[in-house]
């Protein structure tokens, strides 16, 4: 079960950071990754880690802009977010797995971009 948290409304060029946190499986041995859903759209990949955090991959979308990282002691993904773009607006959701677009589990956090 993943729980999402840390999304709301900013500013273009503004900064957020979300979280997923797990539970009922053994976090640390499972790739990670940050999806995101915008109406209209099917989901999109974000971002991914490894099982232990040495290896990072982002859409090219984000590249330079998103930081993925994972505290496995917590149970936890992180997505840092900075210089944010009226295109990020969407609900992202975290999902097992590396470079997966695969359907939420949990209820995501909605981030919007508005100014």
């Amino acid at each position: 079960q993943f729980v999402e948290s840390g999304g709301g409304l900013v500013q273009p060029g503004g900064s957020l950071r979300l979280s997923c946190a797990a539970s009922g499986l053994v976090f640390s041995i499972y790739a990670m990754s940050w999806v995101r859903l915008s109406p209209g759209k099917g989901p999109e990949w974000v971002s991914s880690i490894v099982a232990g955090g040495g290896t990072t991959d982002y859409a090219d979308s984000v590249k330079g802009r998103f930081t993925i990282s994972r505290d496995n002691a917590k149970n936890t993904v992180y997505l840092q977010m900075n210089s944010l773009k009226l295109e990020d607006t969407a609900l992202y959701y975290c999902a097992l797995g590396y470079r997966v677009a695969t359907p939420a589990t949990g209820q995501g956090t909605q981030v919007t971009v508005s100014s």
